[in-house]
């Protein structure tokens, strides 16, 4: 599991200083990139370095609780499935008071940088992950 903390911004609020529903697939790609960064597979290290990219083929999210403008909130993002050529993060979205707000689910499939068809999960991608599953 990984924890990424943040702070809900005013241009992520709707009029009423409210969470924008759409807003949440940003914070969970804020903390997707965190934990990216995290394991030294970055999104800097993706792009220049690496014969592969990693998109996300499908994306869902619950709104539970609502978050307002200035809510200090908690993501943790843990690993749902590694396959042989994708992975999948669940995160969970906690506010101030460590009430669950949200939960969200990112599915990753690995292709060629090159020629953008699918492969196997590279080594170093997989060993990354794998540490988060505990």
């Amino acid at each position: 599991m990984y924890e990424y903390q943040a702070t809900i911004k005013l241009h992520d609020t709707d009029a009423a200083g409210l969470l924008f529903f759409s807003n949440q697939f940003k914070y969970a790609h804020e903390a997707y990139e965190a934990l990216l960064e995290s394991v030294g597979v970055g999104f800097a290290t993706l792009i220049r370095e690496k014969s592969y990219f990693l998109p996300i083929v499908h994306a869902e999210s619950d709104y539970k609780k609502p978050l307002f403008v200035g809510d200090k909130i908690k993501i943790q993002v843990v690993v749902d499935k590694i396959g042989t050529t994708s992975f999948s993060f669940v995160y969970k979205i906690f506010n101030q008071k460590k009430e669950l707000a949200g939960t969200a689910k990112t599915v990753h499939v690995t292709i060629d940088k090159k020629s953008k068809a699918k492969i196997p999960l590279p080594p170093d991608m997989r060993k990354a992950i794998e540490k988060l599953k505990g």
